[in-house]
């Protein structure tokens, strides 16, 4: 059975910083893209950034540019995402995810942890 287990969300102040990790049990992610969507409320689940397990290579949304840094440990099977320079818009449910491809997409998704709350005050 495949688990993708989030830890590190919580409440910090705006300018803050956090990181977040994703536990991978179940399988080999050798050849997926591991990364992180996030979903406030009333707003569609949308893509934050992404990485490539095997090459290492990475892509982020736009917004987090500059800010945030994934990174993996494969001897641990875990994706960490460093949250720098935190801003209120980034408060959200941050869920892990997993892809055979790029996963810029939801329905590119093969499998979603349980989120972890992220909540940034102003």
């Amino acid at each position: 059975q495949v688990q993708l287990v989030e830890s590190g969300g919580g409440l910090v102040q705006a300018g803050g910083s956090l990181r977040l990790s994703c536990a991978a049990s179940g399988r080999t992610f050798s050849r997926y893209d591991v990364g992180w969507f996030r979903q406030a409320p009333g707003k569609e689940r949308e893509f934050v950034v992404g990485i490539n397990w095997s090459s290492g290579n990475t892509y982020y949304t736009n917004s987090v540019k500059g800010r945030f840094t994934i990174s993996r440990d494969n001897a641990k099977n875990t994706v960490y995402l460093q949250m720098n320079s935190l801003k209120s818009e980034d408060t959200a449910v941050y869920y892990c995810a997993a892809s055979p491809r790029m996963l810029t997409t939801t329905t590119s998704i093969k499998y979603w942890g349980q989120g972890t709350q992220v909540t940034v005050s102003s």
